[in-house]
């Protein structure tokens, strides 16, 4: 019964409902596509908010022109999908695992959700960081640590 729940749980997380239907709704389907395919590339200028403006523009989706990217989504409370857009605004994360804590800030910053853990814990894909530079790489992201700032999940729309 416990392994029933759990399948079912990561199962929709992952974009399934309990009978393996897909639930990632098709723009997203179609973002997700496109990110894979300029994976460790720059996109445009390599700034962040370019990859989101390709791949918006590339599923012919409604937006603002700046950083509001489709339709609010609740991530606390709501399912987020892979395709997914996200703007951080001013945002300081910590993460405690084990002996070791980690601290994101980040005042803007755009990022693409690629896959999806549980609630608030995601892997992105983003370029103008760190890690990657500005090519678009990976990084895991735990929103359930947000000390300050505002995030934003927005559902991409026609």
């Amino acid at each position: 019964m416990i392994k029933a729940i759990i399948f079912t749980l990561l199962v929709t997380l992952n974009g399934f409902d309990s009978k393996g239907n897909d639930t990632i709704p098709e723009m997203n389907r179609t973002i997700v596509e496109y990110v894979n395919s300029v994976m460790d590339t720059q996109v445009d200028r390599g700034e962040c908010w370019d990859l989101a403006r390709r791949a918006l523009n590339k599923v012919d989706a409604s937006w603002d022109g700046v950083y509001k990217y489709g339709s609010v989504v609740n991530y606390k409370k709501d399912p987020v999908y892979p395709g997914d857009i996200i703007h951080f605004k001013n945002v300081t994360i910590k993460q405690t695992e084990g002996l070791t804590t980690t601290t994101q800030t980040m005042e803007q910053h755009t990022a693409i959700v690629l896959k999806v853990y549980a609630v608030g814990i995601y892997e992105l894909a983003h370029q103008n960081t760190n890690f990657s530079g500005r090519k678009v790489g990976t990084s895991p992201i735990d929103l359930n640590g947000l000390v300050r700032g505002k995030i934003t999940v927005y559902r991409p729309t026609k």
